[in-house]
């Protein structure tokens, strides 16, 4: 068997349950309550136990393998366990690079219970969803509040966001590779291609020929949804610029040189468009200083997404209190 851990940079334990062909009847879920120091992973992190595979990871190597048994063995018992790792912990043979002390709620959870259900629910209709459990009982309901990862000692609550959904206009090179960086992020990906190929790219992202601001309005733009415009002044392009810059979507940019913006944001008025929605506008796109190939304009796009997503996690979890907590805690022994 392979040593490399491939499902680890899977984060979400929504895409592990829609990864495989078959949801497993049963699996351990070990969420990250507590870091005292500095941790490589924020509170909240989780990681997806099954019998005989995990996804996620909670620090750089150091007691994934650890975790996973635990899940295992919660699993077998049918009862959660609140692990300490690091400092405070009473097991001096597993050690944390960083210095600090992390604890770990290990649960074990039916797959058809309703907490899970409704979390999947949230997933597919693309709403936050409030997660809350003691490690024995779980509940989970759709949320549009602002509400931080909280621990108290004996419960933790999550808000789950929607997944980032990133729509590129455009087919040239830098469209084609950062839709196909997009999906190894785990990102949704939409390709808009007005009378392009009938068959898309590649597979893993939905495919539009028709006209953008058409297609944007059969996708439906959410608060969770990034527009980038990568073809190059056409006029159905303004419109759907001008279509993005007037919906929720956190993100909306357009490639083009800075010389040619004035005259850009000049259509985009003769469009009706506001000069507060026009301050949205990412141009020219990507975070600065990535050159202009391609794959770098790609990747400097994806960072600038990516970045610009966490502001908006950020603001959303913005209420409440921090995970972390001085509540004392038990650590299961061996």
């Amino acid at each position: 068997m392979s040593r490399w851990r491939l499902a680890a940079p899977i984060d979400d334990i929504r895409a592990a349950l829609r990864a495989g062909p078959i949801v497993p009847d049963r699996f351990a879920l070990a969420t990250l309550v507590e870091v005292d120091g500095s941790a490589p992973r924020n509170v909240g992190a989780q990681m997806f136990i099954t019998d005989h595979e995990y996804w996620g990871f909670l620090s750089g190597g150091c007691i994934e393998a650890d975790v996973a048994r635990h899940g295992r063995e919660a699993l077998a018992e049918g009862a959660p366990r609140l692990l300490r790792y690091g400092e405070g912990s009473p097991w001096i043979d597993i050690k944390l690079a960083c210095g600090s002390g992390i604890s770990v709620l290990v649960e074990p959870v039916a797959a058809d219970e309703p907490a899970v259900a409704a979390l999947l629910a949230g997933w597919d209709a693309r709403h936050p969803v409030l997660w809350s459990s003691d490690g024995r009982a779980r509940f989970a309901a759709a949320s549009e509040e602002a509400h931080s990862d909280t621990w108290d000692g004996a419960r933790y609550t999550r808000l789950f966001t929607p997944p980032l959904r990133l729509v590129l206009i455009g087919e040239d090179g830098a469209a084609l590779t950062a839709a196909t960086l997009a999906v190894e992020m785990g990102w949704d990906v939409a390709l808009i291609a007005p009378g392009g190929p009938e068959a898309a790219p590649f597979p893993g992202i939905t495919y539009h020929r028709s006209d953008p601001a058409s297609a944007l309005a059969a996708i439906g733009l959410d608060r969770w949804t990034a527009i980038a415009v990568l073809s190059h002044d056409r006029e159905d392009d303004e419109r759907g610029l001008a279509a993005a810059l007037q919906s929720d979507a956190f993100y909306v940019g357009a490639i083009g040189a800075r010389a040619r913006l004035d005259a850009r944001v000049a259509r985009l008025r003769s469009h009706g468009v506001s000069e507060a929605a026009i301050a949205r506008l990412h141009a020219p796109i990507g975070l600065y200083g990535f050159g202009k190939a391609p794959r770098e304009v790609a990747l400097s796009l994806v960072a600038e997404v990516a970045q610009a997503f966490q502001a908006r996690v950020a603001a959303a979890r913005s209420a409440g209190v921090s995970m972390s907590s001085s509540a004392p805690l038990s650590a299961v022994s061996i």
